[in-house]
C-alpha cells in the first residue's frame, strides 16, 4: 500500500489551511482540525489548540496580502478585533474546563451552518 511520509501530510495540511484561509478567511481550521485528529493522529484538543496557533501566521500573510491590494476595510475591522481579542482570551482560559464532546459537537454544528448559509446566500 502506498504510504505518505509524515513531512509530506503536514504540508499538504498546511497548504490546503493555506488556501481555505486565503480564499475564505482564517477557514484554515476547517481542514485543519479534523486532519490533525484523523491524520495526523493528535488529540481533539490539541487540535483545536494547534490550529489556533497554524492559523495566526496565515491570517497575518493574508492580511499582508490582502491590504496591499486594497481588500481590507480597517474601519469596519476594529469593532471586531477588540471583541476578537477578548473572545480569544476568555476562550483560552475555558478551553480545558470545555468537554472534547461539546467541542466536536460546536465544531460540527458551525460547519452545517455555514454550509447551509452559503449554499443558500441566507
Amino acid at each position: 500500500m502506498f504510504q505518505i511520509s509524515d513531512s509530506k501530510k503536514y504540508a499538504v495540511t498546511g497548504a490546503l489551511a493555506g488556501l481555505a484561509n486565503g480564499f475564505f478567511g482564517a477557514g484554515g481550521g476547517l481542514f485543519l482540525v479534523p486532519l490533525f485528529i484523523r491524520w495526523i493522529k493528535i488529540s481533539e484538543q490539541e487540535a483545536f489548540a494547534t490550529s489556533v496557533f497554524v492559523v495566526l501566521p496565515m491570517c497575518i500573510s493574508s492580511v499582508f496580502v490582502y491590504s496591499l491590494n486594497g481588500g481590507i476595510n480597517f474601519n469596519y475591522a476594529y469593532p471586531y478585533l477588540i471583541g476578537g481579542f477578548f473572545g480569544g482570551i476568555l476562550a483560552g482560559f475555558l478551553f480545558k474546563r470545555v468537554p472534547t464532546s461539546l467541542l466536536r459537537r460546536a465544531f460540527g454544528a458551525l460547519l452545517i451552518y455555514g454550509g447551509i448559509r452559503a449554499v443558500l446566500l441566507i
